[in-house]
């Protein structure tokens, strides 16, 4: 195997010099590594929870989690707003529901799960844009979309209580 530097990743990227074929280190087995070889130095047995994240990743874990989160928790709001706009009646029976204490726990996190997954979203757009594109950018994006997200959760808690 030589070498290709025309691939777009270079690095672990050769040309069988018998066959003419590509292939990729990351997706090689075991036995073309050892052909090969490559010493396979990635971590056996890895616990996920003794690695520390950076600020930017927790962020862009949490904004994956709320959006699952808020394809479940947008059917009781849409419910809630079907019941309510059937009747009068029905209108009377959401305001019931919502002076219980768990409905309005449930509300408030479907609300916070929507209003967080808009701020980290429109973190991303501005990073799709070209800004906050470095470490710093990216820590000091983090950091306010915790701050505006967790500003409007508390603004929206009052709001339904």
């Amino acid at each position: 195997p030589v070498f290709n530097p025309q691939t777009s990743d270079h690095l672990h990227c050769f040309i069988d010099s018998e066959s003419g074929s590509g292939f990729s280190l990351f997706n090689a087995g075991n036995d073309e590594r050892k052909r090969l070889n490559v010493k396979d130095n990635r971590p056996k047995n890895l616990d996920l929870f003794t690695i520390k994240y950076p600020l930017p990743a927790i962020t862009s874990l949490m904004h994956r989690l709320s959006g699952a989160f808020i394809f479940f928790g947008v059917a009781v709001l849409l419910y809630l707003l079907e019941l309510s706009l059937q009747s009068e009646s029905g209108f009377a029976l959401v305001l019931q529901l919502m002076d219980n204490l768990l409905v309005k726990l449930l509300v408030w996190a479907v609300v916070a799960g929507l209003l967080y997954h808009l701020i980290a979203g429109i973190k991303h757009l501005l990073m799709d844009l070209g800004i906050g594109e470095t470490m710093k950018g990216g820590v000091i994006g983090a950091s306010l979309t915790l701050l505006l997200s967790a500003c409007a959760i508390v603004i929206s808690g009052v709001w339904i209580w």
